[in-house]
């Protein structure tokens, strides 16, 4: 077993051998072979992206996607290091596709594997460690999923104190334009409706560039795409977020009013501690800006607890700062201690479990509680949404999302797939909002 590139063009065939066993140019031993291929992702919309890359490699090679583990021929599985829970669920789903199916060949890629590629060869079972190249080539479709996410940028400069990113995906790089044009051309051409643009540090497109680009050319150039409906931002730091971003969003006819801002804290010292490049009065005033310019954007957030400086103090900062945003959702992450960053260099005493998980549920119910408030200012209205899917609970219904990110389900006999919908929103539920076709 050993680590190469990824799946490049030139090398997926080199690769594919390794992965079955293969002598080179034993054409009738590999039509023999069971060419189906399961995938398993954990993690981000980057990573989800990457899959849908290699993916779409395999098949290019006669290969077949199978939805059953026990009838796969090979398991992949691109894992997600991103917190210590991250690491134990990929080692977790590793094992479990080991063991479900022994004949499998099991290849192994993703942010686990930069770091960890040696203890993860440990791991009898393993037949392939494969290290994660940047796919500039693009996609042609996203199995499973009715919105396209289409990665324009990988990599991170920040080095936030708790974040192992950029010592697994690098320096921040960008696709050019040209190339993302035509990926999301081909991708409306082959059905999509919904593109979302995503990257590890979005706002940071196009500064390694050469002449330099930034985010708002790449919105400009595919707001034209005929038969795109809408284009989605994923997660943006607020440095990133410009006047002329928020009047753009505010002004399109495409632009999906939603945007996932990272809070982490809402204290400023555990900022600092954080090297986070922003103070809660800079976050709070964007968020004042935003919403006098677009009423009503959904705007969702994550939330790191539980940083070894953090205080009870420092914890009221950030329920009090999260009432003020007002957020559709919080994205709530227990700090992981990840080692090679600053804060595992810097601060070695850990707070308690206990206090930890108290926090974790105390913002848990906070964010409910302003989650509702939110959808509630959009009862008795009109949205479109557009419609991805019957609910495995509910055959009857259909379930979507709004511009602003509200998932909504209505009844309906027909087949409403990739339709954009006016819907009246009636009553708000758990999981999503029930509404009626106007």
């Amino acid at each position: 077993m050993k680590t190469v590139d990824l799946l490049t063009s030139t090398r997926i065939n080199g690769i594919l051998r390794q992965a079955q066993d293969v002598p080179k140019g034993a054409e009738q031993s590999r039509s023999k072979l069971n060419r189906t291929i399961k995938f398993y992702t954990l993690g981000c919309k980057v990573n989800q992206y990457d899959t849908q890359c290699i993916n779409e490699k395999f098949l290019s090679q006669g290969f077949k996607e199978s939805a059953d583990l026990d009838k796969a021929g090979t398991c992949l599985i691109n894992t997600c290091s991103v917190t210590s829970s991250a690491d134990r669920k990929s080692r977790s789903i590793i094992r479990q596709c080991i063991k479900g199916n022994p004949s499998a060949k099991i290849i192994v890629t993703g942010c686990l594997v930069k770091k960890d590629y040696l203890s993860l060869g440990e791991i009898p079972g393993i037949d392939l460690i494969v290290s994660r190249a940047f796919f500039p080539e693009g996609i042609s479709g996203f199995s499973g999923h009715t919105r396209a996410f289409l990665k324009i940028q990988d990599g991170c400069n920040n080095f936030c104190a708790y974040c192992k990113v950029p010592l697994i995906r690098g320096r921040s790089r960008s696709k050019p334009l040209e190339r993302i044009i035509a990926e999301a051309q081909q991708l409306v051409k082959n059905g999509f409706k919904e593109i979302v643009l995503s990257g590890i540090c979005l706002g940071s497109y196009g500064k390694d560039l050469s002449p330099k680009a930034n985010l708002l050319e790449v919105i400009e150039a595919i707001e034209k795409i005929n038969g795109l409906w809408r284009i989605r931002l994923s997660s943006i730091e607020v440095r990133d977020i410009s006047r002329e971003l928020i009047a753009k969003i505010a002004g399109s006819q495409k632009l999906c009013r939603h945007l996932h801002i990272p809070l982490q804290s809402g204290d400023d010292q555990v900022l600092k501690n954080m090297q986070r490049s922003y103070s809660r009065n800079d976050y709070l005033s964007l968020i004042r800006r935003i919403r006098k310019k677009i009423p009503d954007i959904a705007i969702t957030t994550d939330c790191l607890i539980g940083f070894p400086t953090e205080s009870e103090d420092h914890f009221q900062h950030t329920l009090e700062t999260i009432k003020e945003v007002l957020p559709l959702k919080v994205h709530i992450f227990p700090y992981s201690k990840r080692e090679g960053t600053a804060a595992a260099r810097n601060f070695h005493q850990q707070l308690k479990p206990e206090v930890v998980k108290e926090r974790f549920y105390r913002l848990k119910k906070e964010a409910a509680f302003l989650s509702l408030a939110y959808q509630r200012r959009f009862l008795d209205r009109d949205l479109a949404v557009l419609m991805e899917a019957r609910p495995k609970d509910d055959p009857y219904f259909w379930e979507g999302h709004s511009s602003n990110y509200l998932k909504v389900r209505v009844k309906s006999k027909k087949n409403l797939k990739n339709q954009l919908i006016p819907v009246r929103l009636k009553k708000i539920t758990k999981d999503y909002i029930l509404g009626m076709i106007g």
